[in-house]
């Protein structure tokens, strides 16, 4: 503190002189004397800081900043001036709960060999283990693919049949309304619709009969002898 005081008072000084000769140049002869004899005359106020003893903050005192009370400071002190700082080196050892957490910093950032190694093995054997499952997965959809493909073939033709047995049963239809209406009748009409529900009631009728006919039929044959 007591340096930066003096090194703005030097830069004052400097910029008071720079002043002087810069005037030289456009001021009169009197002029410059006065401001020779007003710089001559410069009596400044001595400090009150003894630059021979270092700067020791008062902790007690409200216009000490806080960042000078600090232990930070203290060790900054105590690492510049040694004893002569009046900081009791004791003070400065880091308190129980900070030697907690600098131990375990440095076991994060900075863990030994053996830790190391065990992380390297553990993470090969993590990669190892995925990409076996990942092999096995491979393998299993390998073994699937033939019988997905038969099933993909499957249901395509599946697919084809059903879509040309609905074009069929509406060709059919569509004839049919022809025949009972005496026209071609709009797919989208109502009496078409009407007509398609009527002959779908109907068959479903005709199924339920014919799955009733042949339980009573099977009921009502023999039993198979046994040998």
């Amino acid at each position: 503190m007591a340096a930066s005081m003096l090194v703005q008072r030097t830069a004052t000084l400097c910029c008071a002189f720079k002043g002087i000769s810069r005037a030289k140049a456009v001021l009169p002869v009197n002029c410059r004397c006065w401001f020779v004899l007003q710089t001559a005359g410069y009596n400044p106020k001595p400090l009150k800081l003894d630059l021979r003893q270092p700067y020791i903050p008062d902790k007690e005192s409200n216009k000490t900043p806080e960042w000078q009370k600090t232990g930070r400071y203290d060790r900054k002190l105590f690492g510049r001036h040694g004893s002569g700082s009046g900081v009791d080196p004791a003070s400065l050892w880091p308190s129980h709960e900070e030697l907690e957490k600098l131990i375990a910093e440095e076991r994060e950032w900075h863990p030994p060999l053996e830790v190391l190694l065990k992380n390297i093995e553990a993470k090969q054997k993590e990669e190892t283990e995925k990409r076996l499952a990942k092999e096995k997965l491979i393998a299993a959809n390998m073994a699937k693919m033939p019988k997905m493909i038969e099933d993909w073939r499957r249901e395509k033709r599946e697919g084809k049949q059903k879509l040309k047995e609905e074009k069929a049963r509406k060709a059919k239809m569509l004839a049919e309304a022809r025949e009972r209406f005496g026209y071609n009748v709009d797919p989208r009409s109502p009496k078409f619709l009407e007509m398609v529900a009527e002959i779908e009631k109907e068959e479903k009728k005709k199924k339920k009969l014919l799955k009733r006919r042949l339980k009573e039929e099977q009921a009502a044959a023999p039993p198979a002898a046994h040998s």
